[in-house]
Parts: structure tokens; C-alpha cells; sequence
């Protein structure tokens, strides 16, 4: 009897088990060198990783944070903006971890080799707009961190595929490249060409329905594109929030530029405006040609808008 009860004493004093992965909940701080230290165990044929740490302290990390895209929605804009405060510290460039199996193969070591030194207090945000349309980009970046907080900018579908024919229509004509007019690849037959991908993009409800199969919507802040462009600061209050930052930017951070017409950034007295690709005229389209365009994208509007419990100020 005596035995029965010591064992039954050790059994209750026994510590419990320990999964040899972390636990991550929404309120988890995912910045903290042993989460990325087992992540990489976790998704790393070989651990042989090696973390990237800086004399002053800093460190290549992981991303808290993911600006999703959407192509031609203002995410450069968003990234340069956030950038104005002191606990963000952004990749410069696209990275294409997600989309791009060359880039995938190398494993989460490559990507963080990609992320800019930060320190622990920091997030670490990385924009590729590609992310948002790519099927496979959600299931893979919910195995790396079911906690990741998403950012995705959106625009009018309409205005979008004209920016985004813009884009590759400048990126011919630098090149001196012929490239053919908006209405050769708006239109198939006398109808509107839906095999055209720019449309494709501006689909917004199929896509986010991609990313909800994994990310709840509280895990998504939708910033409105539009709105952005017209009055920045009050978006970007919003975003502060979403990312629980302390609010440092303020409406005296931006200051519209009449020569270029869109808001600048003002930055410790320091100026600085977007690239001058960005902000380019779009292309003169024919009124019916817009309306037509305008109309297919009503009832896709209107699904999206259900699917994220929010309206948006689109034609």
C-alpha cells in the first residue's frame, strides 16, 4: 500500500512532457531566437543552420510580418511608409521565398540571409506582392508560423489592371520593346478577355479564399489602397494597430508633392518621394471599354466583400 501511494505521489510531481516544438499562439512574440532556432530544425534537411548575429546585438530573422501584395496596390508605398517606424525593419527588396521553387528549395536559412539585421524589439517585414495570387504561397507560409500577421493592400480591380498593364508596358518601352495597347489584351472577340492575367489578379475573392483556408481573417489587415494614396496617415494608423506598435508616425511624416501628385515622406527632416515608376499615368481607355470592365468586376466585388465582412469604395 505504501508503494502504491509513492508512486502515485511521483506520478503527480512528474513534470509534464514538452513538445520538442514550441507552442505559438496569436499572442506569442514569434521574433524570439529559439522560436527560429527550432523553426529551422522543424523545415531544414540538415541543421546545420547558422544564425547571423550582428557585434551590436542585431540579427537576421525570420519575418513577423508578410506584405501579401496585391500587385500594383500600393505596396511599396505601405513598406516605405511603415518603414518610418523606429520597430520596423523591412527587406528591401522582393524576396520570392514562396512563389519561386528555386528560391524555396534553399530552405528558411536562405531566407533569412535575405531579412535585414534587427533587433529583438523589432519586426521584420518582408513585401513580395506576388504572394497573394500564388496558390501554394499560404499552405507554406503557415508551415513556417501559423502566427504570422499578414498585410494586404488593395486597390480599385479596375484601376489595378490598368496600373498593372502600365507597369509592363513601361518595362517594354525602356527596353525599346513594341508592346501592344490595353484594348489588344482587354478584349477577345468583341468580349471581354478573361484569360488575360492582369484580370485574373483583380479577382480578389478567389484569392483570399486561398488564404483563409489557413489564416484566420483576424490574421489579415486589409489596408485600403485608394484611400492610402488620397490621405496616408489615417491607413497607417490602422496598420500600427493591427501590428500592436507603439504610435510613432505621424501626419506630419507626409507632405503631398504637387510636381509629382502623391504624398512624400518627411522623415527625421529628411524628404524622400516613391520611385518615378510609381504614380505613372495610366493609358487612355475608351469609356465603354472601362465600363465593361467596371461591370464584370461588380459581382466579384460584392463576394469579396461578404468574405471579409467590409465594403470598399469601388466602381
Amino acid at each position: 500500500m505504501a508503494a502504491f501511494l509513492l508512486g502515485a505521489v511521483l506520478l503527480i510531481v512528474q513534470p509534464q512532457i514538452v513538445p520538442s516544438r514550441p507552442a505559438i499562439n496569436s499572442n506569442a512574440e514569434t521574433s524570439s531566437q529559439s522560436v527560429q532556432r527550432e523553426l529551422l530544425k522543424k523545415t531544414s534537411q540538415k541543421n546545420d543552420f547558422k544564425e547571423n548575429i550582428h557585434s551590436n546585438g542585431s540579427c537576421q530573422q525570420l519575418p513577423q510580418t508578410i506584405i501579401i501584395g496585391v500587385r500594383k496596390g500600393g505596396t511599396r508605398a505601405l513598406l516605405e511608409m511603415l518603414s518610418l517606424h523606429p520597430d520596423i525593419a523591412a527587406a528591401e527588396s522582393e524576396v520570392h521565398f514562396f512563389d519561386w521553387e528555386d528560391h524555396y528549395r534553399n530552405g528558411l536559412q536562405w531566407y533569412i540571409n535575405q531579412m535585414p539585421f534587427s533587433y529583438p524589439h523589432q519586426i521584420t517585414v518582408e513585401k513580395t506582392p506576388a504572394y497573394f495570387t500564388s496558390p501554394k504561397v499560404p499552405e507554406r507560409v503557415y508551415n513556417m508560423n501559423q502566427s504570422m500577421r499578414l498585410l494586404l493592400i488593395l486597390r480599385d480591380p479596375s484601376e489595378r489592371v490598368l496600373s498593372d498593364y502600365t507597369q509592363v508596358f513601361y518595362n517594354h518601352m525602356q527596353k525599346h520593346k513594341p508592346y501592344p495597347s490595353i484594348e489588344q489584351f482587354l478584349i477577345k472577340n468583341g468580349e471581354l478577355n478573361l484569360d488575360y492575367k492582369a484580370i485574373n489578379r483583380s479577382l480578389y475573392y478567389i484569392h483570399m479564399q486561398n488564404w483563409l483556408k489557413y489564416f484566420p481573417l483576424d490574421h489579415i489587415h486589409i489596408v485600403d489602397g485608394d484611400k492610402l494614396i488620397k490621405d496616408p496617415f489615417p491607413e497607417i494608423e490602422k496598420v500600427e494597430r493591427f501590428l500592436k506598435l507603439s504610435p510613432q508616425i505621424n501626419a506630419s511624416n507626409f507632405y503631398f508633392n504637387k510636381t509629382k501628385g502623391f504624398y512624400c515622406l518627411r522623415d527625421s527632416g529628411r524628404e524622400r518621394c516613391l520611385h518615378e515608376s510609381k504614380g505613372r499615368a495610366h493609358p487612355q481607355v475608351d469609356a465603354w471599354l472601362l465600363e465593361k470592365l467596371q461591370e464584370y468586376f461588380h459581382e466579384p466585388n460584392k463576394k469579396f466583400f461578404k468574405l471579409v465582412g467590409r465594403t470598399f469604395n469601388w466602381h
